[in-house]
């Protein structure tokens, strides 16, 4: 279910220079936040638990998931280029869980890995929220990748779909609404990171056992039907 050279395809187009540009953009003005609040305010457990939250989960891991998940493949499709790939004798599942597979690593790589790096340097990863955090990120990019992957195979606008959902659902509603939490990933992955740290400084609206379903059914489901409308593209180029 692996192709070295659809990856390799995939990896250089996500890691284009002007890609690659916005790629760093967050991640480094999150590293550049982090250590101007450990500077003024020194180490503080709950300023790192609300900063991790509020901007690396909440905001860059699903900006990061939009980039990587549509341009791993929603390029291809509008430009046409995608008929490269279809004509080799590749699977059509392979492809698309191949991009899936370079899309996550690249998504946790600019995300988790930043993540991981702030907590330490907001409080030395006390009460584990470095860890609690890096662990919802990691488990957030899966599940962004996803669907941002399964957006850039069914729309041509899926950039501006996923920008919507990262901003407008996850930042704004996933954070004010009650009822939109239920239906969030950022809830989801905290949910494990609650289960890290322990009540008090992390929580969510959704229980453990319910966010684990979700998240994997979100994955997988996203995955299939990615696979399934490819295979439907490729039948109507035939005909």
């Amino acid at each position: 279910m692996y192709d070295p050279t659809v990856a390799r395809l995939t990896y250089r187009a996500l890691l284009g220079r002007r890609r690659a540009a916005i790629l760093f953009l967050l991640p480094g003005l999150l590293l550049l936040i982090a250590t101007a609040v450990r500077i003024i305010n020194g180490a503080d457990d709950q300023v790192a638990a609300d900063l991790l939250g509020g901007f690396a989960l909440a905001t860059m891991v699903p900006l990061i998931g939009v980039i990587a998940g549509t341009g791993a493949i929603g390029p291809e499709i509008d430009d046409g280029s995608i008929v490269y790939l279809l004509s080799k004798p590749v699977k059509r599942p392979t492809i698309i869980t191949t991009k899936l597979i370079v899309a996550i690593a690249v998504t946790m790589a600019f995300s988790a890995v930043p993540t991981l790096i702030a907590g330490f340097i907001l409080n030395g990863n006390g009460q584990q929220v470095a860890v609690a955090y890096t662990v919802a990120a990691l488990v957030a990019s899966i599940a962004y990748s996803a669907l941002f992957l399964l957006l850039g195979t069914v729309s041509r606008h899926a950039v501006v779909i996923g920008l919507v959902y990262a901003l407008v659902w996850e930042a704004l509603f996933g954070s004010l609404i009650a009822g939109a939490r239920t239906l969030s990933v950022q809830q989801w992955s905290l949910a494990l990171a609650e289960k890290v740290t322990g009540e008090g400084l992390i929580s969510s609206d959704v229980a453990l056992p319910t966010a684990s379903v979700l998240l994997i059914a979100v994955t997988i489901g996203a995955t299939w039907f990615a696979g399934h409308k490819l295979r439907t593209l490729t039948l109507a180029g035939e005909e």
